[in-house]
């Protein structure tokens, strides 16, 4: 609720600041408005952090993976070169080292799913609360505004009435 109260404030300033003639522009302190929003960037909710955490988290495993895949294929070059001098091991290690690559090209590919599905989960359930938590922000805002509009009416019509009973008082003066 901080940060309605705060939006609140940052209305009244707009509303009530000094306004520049014939360009509907207003004056502001621009030190009280960015202190301001400062404050409503600090009230916000942390999964904004949670989910630059989930992307961040999804990169580290991403690279963790291609580095693993990179090595394994490291180490089956090496173990080819070695055994290349005799020929029949050289074929069954061309076939071992094929075998390596695609477990380690699986596993990998594993990985980055496991890795993307475990982001997107995170992701959209930090998107469900987003939406949730706006969607209760937006009837707030609009609970308010109707309730202002309403005052707002009220006060206008009851200046109407007292204008108009002024002037039928005026007119009886004649």
């Amino acid at each position: 609720m901080e940060v309605i109260k705060l939006l609140e404030y940052l209305q009244e300033i707009f509303e009530t600041s000094s306004k520049v003639p014939v360009t509907g522009k207003i004056l502001v302190d621009k030190k009280e408005v960015l202190n301001i929003l400062d404050q409503i960037i600090n009230y916000l909710p942390d999964e904004f952090k949670k989910a630059q955490w989930i992307v961040e988290e999804k990169e580290r495993i991403l690279g963790e993976v291609l580095e693993e895949a990179t090595n394994l294929k490291k180490e089956s070059i090496d173990m080819l070169k070695k055994q290349i001098e005799n020929h029949d091991i050289s074929k069954e290690a061309k076939v071992r080292a094929e075998e390596i690559i695609a477990s380690a090209q699986r596993d990998a590919k594993a990985m980055r799913l496991g890795a993307r599905d475990y982001a997107d989960e995170i992701l959209c359930q930090l998107e469900k609360e987003i939406n949730e938590k706006g969607q209760t922000m937006i009837l707030n805002i609009k609970k308010q505004v109707e309730e202002f509009m309403i005052s707002l009416n009220n006060e206008v019509g009851n200046d109407l009435d007292t204008i108009r009973e002024n002037i039928k008082e005026l007119r009886g003066m004649k």
